[in-house]
């Protein structure tokens, strides 16, 4: 192989490449501080693993460099099958970096590097200890999230598991539209350092950065990821965060549809994290609505697809993306068709107003977003959702309590149910909350349009809500998921 050659390391000439070398066999945080240290060091940062398996107990080189790659600290990551002169030779990195302890022994690397005028540099990094490692591994060896499941709402609405089994299986059966603002959320893992000496404020270090598709992206990748033929329209920036989600979205199966405009960055959202706590988050985001032109892209390739749909989900962070205009005229191409139409309007502040889309199947707001459209913060809950239905001519709301669960009140009954009933908060140790209302309603959407009930829907949607809630950042939930969490 031709590590000059290869796409994934074409760098311009004003690039600082960073080279690092190893074993591996077992990720430890001093591996951590070294490659925490090396991408500091310059632009772009390679490192290059043995290919010797010494045992079977050792994981293989390729899943050695997996490991790596999920560290998010780490550019590139080469299996040294040539051995390392060979790579050093062809890559001819500006740094290679070794740990200090190296400093005082032979290192084949150092002649090497002289030949072509590289730097050697020995260092172990900081010696504060990084979570990083231990998060990611907690995430990818996560099994099924131990929900508490409400059998009294089963009974109460004579619903059974082989049911909502049934429900979700059939999801692979529906073709889905997801419209809204696309959000990447980038967690900054930090090690706390202690308090200011010139001020009371928390001193952090940033250790690594992982970045996830959110807002109506992951509404798009877990519908996809349930088994739903997905379709999700949004726009980007023309920068390379854009870039970098357009390519995202092939691998979680979204067909996705994306304009590109330069007048609003994507929009990115950090949340700065240390010991399992958000510390702060960062919005970098443009709220102006998109220009006509593109309101008219998005309509028309609406349109191209209206024939095969079954559901409409507008997923609203009203940055711009969905001007009422442009609702208005996906609302009505979609009743044309019967097309189900659900929505979810996410107010910041006072922005945002659920009740602008109307004659919906489903709105999932949350408390604060159901009485802001309402303008009642006095009216009991249920009566709240009860006049939201009525405001709208909507046929169910789901009203997002937090750690609460969720009210379902329903216009869709038989003259022996209840309107309204509450689902607890299905999982009692959640990591991560910031996801809950966006897996809520993609699991409960897809279960509508299955042809759930009301309540099946509210249940399926609780089981979503609790897997997101087990894991840090917008992972895809799948369909087997699901079905398991169920079985347990």
């Amino acid at each position: 192989m031709s590590f000059l050659h290869d796409s994934r390391l074409r760098m311009t000439k004003t690039e600082t490449v960073v080279f690092v070398s190893g074993n591996f066999f077992t990720l430890h945080p001093g591996h951590v501080r070294v490659l925490k240290f090396a991408a500091e060091s310059g632009d772009l940062l390679v490192v290059g693993v043995t290919a010797i398996q010494p045992s079977k107990d050792i994981p293989p080189p390729e899943e050695r460099a997996e490991a790596l790659r999920e560290l998010g600290i780490v550019d590139r990551v080469i299996i040294l099958h040539d051995g390392l002169e060979s790579c050093l030779r062809e890559l001819k990195p500006k740094v290679v970096i070794k740990g200090k302890e190296f400093e005082t022994l032979s290192n084949i690397e150092e002649p090497i590097v002289n030949e072509y005028g590289g730097r050697l540099i020995f260092a172990s990094g900081e010696s504060t200890y990084s979570a990083t490692e231990l998060l990611i591994q907690d995430n990818a060896a996560s099994k099924p999230t131990q929900l508490n499941i409400p059998y009294d709402f089963l009974n109460r609405h004579g619903i059974t598991k082989a049911q909502l089994t049934q429900r979700i299986l059939s999801f692979s059966d529906l073709t889905v539209v997801v419209v809204g603002d696309l959000i990447i959320d980038e967690y900054i893992n930090c090690e706390p350092l202690g308090m200011s000496q010139e001020e009371p404020s928390i001193v952090i270090s940033p250790q690594s950065e992982e970045r996830f598709i959110g807002g109506a992206g992951i509404v798009a990748a877990h519908a996809a990821g349930l088994g739903a033929n997905v379709h999700f329209l949004s726009a980007i920036g023309d920068d390379a965060m854009g870039a970098r989600v357009s390519k995202w979205l092939p691998e979680y199966k979204v067909n996705a549809f994306l304009i590109t405009d330069s007048s609003r960055p994507t929009t990115l959202k950090q949340r700065f994290r240390a010991q399992d706590k958000t510390m702060l988050r960062v919005s970098h985001v443009r709220q102006h609505e998109i220009s006509l032109k593109h309101q008219g892209e998005i309509l028309s390739h609406f349109e191209s697809l209206c024939a095969d749909i079954d559901l409409l989900i507008f997923s609203d962070f009203n940055y711009g993306l969905l001007p009422q205009p442009l609702i208005d005229k996906m609302t009505a191409l979609a009743k044309m068709r019967n097309t189900m139409i659900v929505a979810d309007s996410q107010s910041s502040s006072q922005v945002g107003d659920i009740s602008r889309y109307r004659d919906t199947q489903l709105l999932t707001p949350t408390e604060f977003e159901a009485r802001l459209s309402l303008r009642d913060q006095n009216s009991g809950l249920a009566k709240v959702g009860q006049n939201l239905l009525l405001a709208t001519e909507s046929k169910n709301v789901f009203i997002k309590l937090g750690a609460a669960g969720v009210l379902a009140v329903s216009s869709n009954l038989t003259p022996n149910e209840l309107g309204t009933d509450r689902l607890p908060a299905f999982n009692p140790s959640p990591k991560d909350v910031s996801g809950a209302g966006d897996s809520m309603l993609t699991g409960a959407s897809l279960a509508l349009a299955a042809g759930a009930s009301t309540w099946e829907a509210a249940f399926i949607g609780s089981i979503a809500a609790g897997i997101q809630t087990g894991r840090l950042g917008n992972i895809p939930i799948t369909r087997n998921e699901l079905t398991d969490s169920l079985a347990l």
